[in-house]
């Protein structure tokens, strides 16, 4: 089966403009070589059986190990009161917590996700405060960031306070960047370090000037292959831009170094795939829940309803592109193993199988479909982590070990 033709020219436009001709190109056998994903169960917290008041979670929406093993974790259960930060140890026994939501310096109204540094500094992005609050290792506030730092945000490895971030925003080249971003002093600087490729026009879907609710919702599109990404040991990045079965490994400075490949051929979109996913996108979208303090008043209510129902209108003609991605998901360990996980057909219910790859190209081997979803959080010493829920709905935290022969 070949490459459509839209990625085939997408991929080629990435090789002229990057250079990769130059670089090394490692493909890898697509015989799987199944690996066990039966880790060392390290520690659970959470569930609506806990005993400890502080371990009785709402809503786990990130959380992040720092150097030392402790877990940092987010929950957040909204814009209501309950919002915190708690921090356990290596073996689970809490270590501090602290936050509340509100108005005052480090308060918070809505946080939705957050960055944890190799230190134990956390930044958590607070869409209510239009913001990113810092705060210190010993969880003191520090202070509240304004600028903008992008999407798939990921802690850099270097031991400074600097995370990487993409963005759709780059009007020169219609290309998306990662950026590098230093919050070491109280100004932010940023720099693009490399352009992943754009499958479609980043002005699509955008009106300039928009004033009216149905000219800032964004045009729908099944199956556009995200930007993945994530920080590696050395300062480089990871990164998966296509359809395809290619994984992007820089050097520190952002030159594409080496393209990791596989011969697993994206899935073909057919009518039946289409019908499920609008489905499915339209369930969600009906029952998304509007949550907020007390009740909005008639002019607030009329525009989120007037969102949700351009949204759904997006939803009923979006259009599709014509391949599943073979990369659902990409993440790097401590150590800078490759986490690899492949898609699999929409709808299965199921964790796609994960490809274990060293930066070098190194194949290690496979963890079988369905075996093991994609860890939440990746630690030292081989910790990952996973949010999961009970029978009642709460969240329960699970720490496992990664084997060192798979590190």
């Amino acid at each position: 089966m070949h490459p459509t033709p839209w990625l085939a020219a997408g991929f080629l436009a990435m090789l002229g403009t990057t250079g990769l001709q130059a670089q090394e190109v490692v493909d890898l056998s697509a015989e799987d070589r199944n690996i066990s994903a039966d880790f060392e169960v390290v520690f659970r917290i959470g569930s609506a059986e806990a005993e400890a008041e502080w371990e009785q979670f709402t809503s786990i929406r990130h959380l992040g190990f720092d150097g030392a093993g402790n877990l940092r974790m987010l929950d957040a259960p909204g814009p209501e009161p309950g919002t915190r930060i708690v921090i356990v140890d290596a073996t689970g026994r809490l270590v501090n917590e602290f936050g509340r939501h509100g108005d005052g310096p480090g308060e918070f109204g809505m946080p939705m996700s957050m960055v944890v540094w190799p230190d134990g500094a956390l930044l958590v992005e607070d869409i209510m405060r239009m913001g990113y609050h810092v705060f210190d290792p010993a969880g003191d506030f520090d202070r509240l960031v304004r600028k903008e730092l992008g999407r798939n945000m990921r802690p850099a490895r270097t031991g400074s306070r600097a995370l990487l971030g993409s963005s759709w925003d780059d009007p020169a080249g219609g290309r998306r960047p990662i950026i590098r971003f230093d919050l070491s002093s109280d100004e932010v600087n940023s720099r693009p370090l490399v352009h992943a490729w754009t499958p479609r026009s980043t002005n699509e879907g955008r009106v300039d000037g928009a004033t009216e609710v149905e000219d800032l919702v964004s045009s729908e599109w099944g199956f556009e292959p995200e930007l993945l990404l994530d920080a590696l040991p050395s300062g480089a990045i990871a990164f998966s831009d296509s359809s395809a079965y290619a994984i992007k490994v820089t050097d520190p400075s952002g030159e594409v170094s080496r393209v990791i490949r596989r011969s697993i051929q994206p899935m073909p979109v057919t009518e039946a795939i289409r019908r499920a996913e609008r489905e499915r996108r339209l369930e969600a979208t009906r029952n998304r829940p509007v949550t907020g303090s007390g009740e909005p008043n008639p002019a607030a209510l009329a525009m989120i309803n007037s969102f949700l129902a351009a949204q759904e209108a997006e939803v009923e003609s979006m259009r599709f592109f014509p391949e599943v991605p073979v990369i659902e998901s990409l993440r790097a360990t401590w150590e800078g193993t490759l986490w690899v996980q492949r898609s699999t057909e929409p709808g299965a219910g199921e964790p796609g199988p994960i490809d274990l790859i060293t930066p070098d190209g190194g194949y290690i081997g496979t963890i079988p479909q369905g075996r093991l979803a994609m860890p939440d959080a990746f630690g030292p010493g081989g910790l990952i982590a996973f949010i999961e829920k009970d029978e009642f709905d709460v969240p329960v935290i699970t720490v496992r070990r990664i084997p060192a022969a798979i590190r």
